[in-house]
Parts: structure tokens; C-alpha cells; sequence
């Protein structure tokens, strides 16, 4: 993770009026100082928690959560995620050791798909927390320690594992594993990675976001909302189909050419032939609408979540494209897909986001089932687009677009003729899964 986590929990309290000024003082003293000892790191903590005192366990769970979906998610490597997929693709036992508390570490571990969890221990009383550390911290020796601890209680081999740390006070913690990694080390681990020759590996982050990124984001509306008039007026004779087309190609490659992005496809016959069909992608970013309309180039509506129809930006061309707007928790959205599958039947594709909303990560969430359905009934394929790195320019919850290359594989089309209510969760999943092993093994072409 980019940047320090707890930074951003402590001024979470601080915003909230949770720290005294005593306590703050103490706070800033240490990160000037810096943290040298595992006594010392115990007293920082130590003094951290009282704030969280008299708080339940689902009250800090929902300080955690919220940090993490607003600020945190955002601040993950996109290779570290990479690096975990690999490493469970191997059939290896992932386990995230930090010196944090477990609340505040088990989103991202979730988030990452890792189950095993070592963290500090926090004092509870009936559900409710002291604001006192119950057991050791895992810092320096103590995480060292720890790691021990599960290995031998679990049957892993040490001298056959991996192991990632990024701070000077890891070098224990590396020492007990057989493959020790450096991950973006701080400089006194840089200096012990050097001398033990141990590798060093430096991710990517994803930048502070400066007049350049600002200059591009309008520059990428301006063009979206230029391209998308432009495209429909141009083609106004040819009527409604004409026009929405000319919308969606032409307000796709202006906001590409103004934001300073590029597309890079595999599998462009694809998306070409056959048609009609069901085209479904994995969501991440806002931007997948601009990247489907950039690969697709038109001859497609799309089956959206509701509240797509007030988003300012995508909501009128949406509107005026012929989208069908879904509410995700009425028993009765399945009867509003009888339209779309008669536009099917009449030649027009459809894009669908299976996961139903944007994740927080390139992790793939689970598929809902409505695209599925619509292609048995109108008796089309299915046909997978795998966008890589959209999260690395528009993340989530980004106000600013970053320039960059994204990667896109539109797959194979995928016959439904054999499919059954019977079978339709076992298929639904091994879609789903294709989706996955294309994120780990990109295809060449």
C-alpha cells in the first residue's frame, strides 16, 4: 500500500475531535523522532488507542471500512494485487502479518483475498474496545515472532516461503523466510537487502495528482461532451440508431485523445463479429463506458444500474442511447429484460457490468446472473471484454484522470445454445473465471 495507512486513521481522529492536544503532541513527537524499538512503537500505539476507547467492535470495523472504500483502496499497488493472484494461483497460503490492529488491516486483506490475518491485538470487554493493547505489538521481533508462530501451527515451511517488507524494522521478519523480498523498502532496508542480498522490488504507485492531470480531466470532459454532439449531430439524417452511434464513437475518441489515454486491444475481431451479442466487462472505473465505446464503436445500448440515469456526465447519453435502467433490489428487475432482449432479436448488442457496480480493486466481484439470461432468450453469444488498468487511471473514487495505456482482451465469443436454468450458476462462474485467468495470463493476441 502506498503511503502510510495509519496516517490516515490518526486523522480520521483527529478530525473528529477524538485526540487531545496532549495526545497529539505526544503523537507528532514520535514521527519526528521516529520509531527505533518494539518498546517504543508500543508506547505509540499504546497512546493511538486510547482514543478508540469505549468504541464497539462494529464501530471500529465501520471506521475501517469507511476509510478503506473512501481513501485506502485507492493507495493499493495495482501490481501488488498482481503479485497476491500469482502467489494463490500457485496454491500458496497467504497470510498478511502487520503491526497495525486487525481492524484496521482486515478490509484491505479482504480486499485482497487473503484470509489469514496477523496483527496487533486490541483489548475487548464485551464487544466494546479499552483503548489498551491486549498482547504483543507486531513490530520488529514481535511480527518476526508471530510469523513463527502460525508457520509452525499451520505445517508451513519457512525456508520455502516468500516474504515481503517495506520497513527497517522487517529485516527480522525476512530473516525467518527462505525467499526473502524487499517491496518498495524504506532506506535502512534497502541498505540490509543490500548487504544480505536480498531482492529489491519497487511497485508503481499511482501518483499525486498535479495541473497536468487537472488539465487533461477537463480536456477529457471537453472532448466527451464535444464528441458525444458533434457525433450525433453529424449523423442526424441517418436517424436515431445513426446518431447515437456517431455519439458514442465520436465523444469516445475525443475524451481518449483529451485525457491523454490510450487503448490498447487483443482480440479486435471479437468485438467486430458476431453481432448482435451480449457483451460483458468487468468494472472498475467510470471510464469502462469510454473504453467499450472505444472498442465496440457503436451498434450497442447498454443494461445499466439506475442510478446511472442522474449521473450528470453519462446519465443523458445513456438516456438518449436507448439504455435500460435496472433497479438491483426489486424482485421485478428481471421483467424489464424482456425489452432488451427483443432488442437483441432486432440487431442491436448489449454491454452489461456482471459485477453490477465499480470495485474497489481489479478483484472481480460476483456475477449477477441478468446478462446470462438475456442472451439464452434471445439466442446470442456472450461475449467477455477483460479490461486490465482502468483502476490505475480513473480509480474509483478518483476526481482526476491519469494518462496511461489501458489493456483490453475481447475473448472468444461463448455459445449459450447448451445452457440451462440448471446449469446456469456453473456456467455463470466459469465465465466469471475466464474474466480472472485473463487478469493473470494476458493473451498476446
Amino acid at each position: 500500500m502506498h503511503g502510510y495507512s495509519g496516517a490516515l486513521f490518526y486523522q480520521d481522529l483527529v478530525m473528529s475531535r477524538k485526540v487531545s492536544p496532549g495526545q497529539l503532541v505526544r503523537t507528532l513527537r514520535s514521527a519526528v523522532a521516529g520509531i527505533k524499538t518494539e518498546e517504543e512503537f508500543e508506547g505509540f500505539l499504546a497512546d493511538v488507542l486510547r482514543s478508540y476507547a469505549g468504541h464497539t467492535t462494529d464501530e471500529m470495523q465501520a471506521i475501517a471500512n469507511r476509510l478503506f472504500t473512501n481513501r485506502l483502496a485507492g493507495q493499493i499497488y495495482p501490481q501488488a494485487w498482481q503479485l497476491v493472484r500469482a502467489h494463490d494461483a500457485a496454491g500458496h497460503t497467504l497470510v498478511v502479518a502487520s503491526s497495525a490492529t486487525s481492524f484496521q488491516i482486515e478490509p484491505a486483506a479482504r480486499e485482497l483475498g487473503i484470509d489469514n490475518v496477523l496483527s496487533t491485538p486490541v483489548e475487548l470487554r464485551d464487544g466494546v474496545g479499552t483503548g489498551r493493547i491486549a498482547g504483543r505489538t507486531l513490530w520488529g521481533e514481535g511480527k518476526a515472532a508471530a510469523v513463527a508462530d502460525f508457520a509452525a501451527t499451520h505445517g508451513v515451511d519457512l525456508q520455502r516461503s516468500y516474504g515481503y517488507a517495506n520497513g527497517t524494522e522487517d529485516e527480522a521478519f525476512l530473516a525467518e523466510v527462505g525467499i526473502p523480498i524487499a517491496l518498495n523498502p524504506d532506506k535502512g532496508l534497502t541498505r540490509k537487502a543490500t548487504e544480505r542480498n536480498w531482492p529489491i522490488l519497487r511497485l508503481r504507485p499511482r501518483g499525486n495528482a498535479g495541473p497536468r492531470e487537472v488539465a487533461h480531466t477537463v480536456a477529457g470532459y471537453a472532448g466527451m461532451f464535444t464528441g458525444g454532439y458533434t457525433g450525433a449531430v453529424r449523423n442526424i439524417l441517418g436517424g436515431r440508431r445513426a446518431m447515437v452511434d456517431g455519439m458514442t464513437r465520436d465523444a469516445a475518441e475525443l475524451t481518449l485523445l483529451g485525457a491523454g489515454v490510450r487503448i490498447n486491444v487483443v482480440g479486435k475481431k471479437n468485438a467486430e463479429s458476431p453481432r448482435p451479442a451480449v457483451f460483458i466487462f468487468n468494472h472498475q472505473s467510470e471510464f469502462d463506458l469510454i473504453v467499450v465505446g472505444h472498442v465496440l464503436r457503436g451498434g450497442f445500448t447498454g443494461l445499466v444500474k439506475k442510478e446511472m440515469a442522474t449521473n450528470p456526465v453519462f446519465g443523458p447519453m445513456l438516456r438518449f442511447a436507448g439504455a435500460t435502467f435496472i433497479d438491483r433490489q426489486s424482485e421485478k428487475a428481471r421483467e424489464k429484460l424482456g425489452p432488451v432482449v427483443d432488442t437483441l432479436k432486432s440487431g442491436t448488442s448489449v454491454i452489461v457490468a456482471p459485477e453490477g457496480t465499480r470495485s474497489l480493486t481489479p478483484r472481480l466481484g460476483q456475477f449477477k446472473k441478468g446478462a446470462f439470461h438475456i442472451a439464452m432468450q434471445a439466442g446470442v453469444p456472450i461475449i467477455p471484454i477483460v479490461i486490465r488498468n482502468a483502476g490505475e487511471i480513473y480509480w474509483r473514487n478518483a476526481r482526476l484522470i491519469r494518462q496511461g495505456t489501458i489493456d483490453v482482451a475481447v475473448l472468444d465469443p461463448i455459445d449459450v445454445s447448451g445452457w440451462s436454468l440448471d446449469n446456469l450458476d456453473d456456467e455463470v462462474e466459469r465465465v466469471r473465471q475466464l474474466f480472472a485467468d485473463t487478469m493473470l495470463d494476458w493473451p498476446k493476441e
